[in-house]
C-alpha cells in the first residue's frame, strides 16, 4: 500500500487511531506509520494516534485534536477563559477536563493537558463550529470558571481571586450568575461554594 492510497481513505478524518486503520486494513503493517512519520507525511499526536501533516497550518485543528485524542473530554479552564477574554494572558497549553485519569501529551500541534473530574461533572460544554464544518467540545464560560475554582483549591482568598485578573466587564455583562449557581449546585462541593462566594465578593457580583 502506498501512502497516497492510505491518505485517500483516511484524510477526511484529519486524525485517526490505529484501531480505525485496522478496521479498514486488517493486515496493515504498523511500520508504515513509523516510516510516514519520519517522512513527515504524518504527525504522531500520542501513542496510537496520528494526524495528516497537511492540517498543521489550518486554523482550530490544535483545539479539535484535543477532543479527539483523549475521550471523553472538553476544552475548559484557562484555555476556555482565555478564549472568551475572561483572563488577560494567552495560554500556551490546551487544557481540557476529562473523566479519565490526568494526562498530558506534547506534539507538533501543541501541549495538551487533561484534568480529571468525576464522570457526573462532565457537563456544561457546547459544540463550537470551526473550519471545515467540524465541531469542538468547549466549556461555556460559567463551567470553565467553575472547573478552574474546583480543580485549583488555592483560589481560597480574595487576594488569590484578584490575581486571577478576571475581566470585570465580562463578569458583569456576559456571565450568567443564574447558570453559574445552577452548575455550582451540581458539584455538591462546600469548598467550591465557598470559592464562588469569594468570587462574588471580590468582583462585586
Amino acid at each position: 500500500m502506498t501512502f497516497w492510497e492510505f491518505r485517500e481513505q483516511l484524510f477526511d478524518l484529519a486524525c485517526f487511531n490505529i484501531y480505525q486503520v485496522y478496521a479498514l486494513y486488517p493486515d496493515f503493517d504498523r511500520n508504515n506509520l513509523t516510516r510516514w512519520v519520519k517522512k513527515e507525511y504524518l504527525i504522531r499526536l500520542r501513542q496510537g494516534y496520528f494526524a495528516f501533516s497537511d492540517y498543521r497550518n489550518k486554523p482550530d485543528y490544535s483545539l479539535y485534536f484535543a477532543n479527539r485524542i483523549y475521550r471523553p473530554s472538553y476544552i475548559s479552564l484557562h484555555t476556555a477563559l482565555s478564549f472568551y477574554g475572561m483572563i488577560p494572558e494567552a495560554v500556551v497549553q490546551i487544557i481540557s477536563v476529562t473523566s479519565l485519569k490526568t494526562a498530558s501529551f506534547t506534539n507538533d500541534f501543541g501541549e495538551y493537558s487533561y484534568k480529571n473530574v468525576k464522570e457526573n461533572l462532565l457537563f456544561g460544554y457546547e459544540l463550537k463550529l470551526m473550519a471545515d464544518n467540524r465541531a469542538i467540545q468547549f466549556a461555556v464560560p460559567e463551567k470553565a470558571l467553575l472547573d478552574l475554582l474546583y480543580l485549583y483549591p488555592f483560589y481560597d482568598s480574595e487576594q488569590e481571586m484578584e490575581e486571577l485578573r478576571l475581566d470585570e466587564d465580562f463578569l458583569h455583562n456576559d456571565l450568567s450568575k443564574g447558570l453559574l449557581m445552577e452548575y455550582c449546585a451540581k458539584f455538591q462541593s462546600k469548598a467550591l461554594d465557598h470559592r464562588v462566594k469569594l468570587l462574588f465578593k471580590t468582583y462585586d457580583l
